[in-house]
């Protein structure tokens, strides 16, 4: 299973599950990420952190940790 931190920039993928639990993972789902939606990942810093996505329409920076918890497909 893939997860979020290891997608290319330009690259579209679809949030299969999140895993972790607590504040972290309440954090991830108040950004809009949640099962089956769509993130388009922009670009991702020189050492990979932040990672800044698309996702509903608005633009986020997300954590290598954070990025670490989102499988996708």
């Amino acid at each position: 299973m893939k997860t979020l931190k290891e997608i290319s920039c330009g690259c579209t993928v679809k949030v299969k599950k999140l895993v972790g639990d607590g504040p972290v993972k309440r954090r991830i789902m108040d950004m809009g990420i949640t099962k089956g939606v769509e993130v388009f990942v922009r670009k991702a810093a020189p050492l990979g952190d932040p990672i800044e996505v698309t996702v509903r329409g608005y633009e986020l920076s997300l954590r290598k940790e954070d990025a670490q918890m989102i499988q996708v497909e």
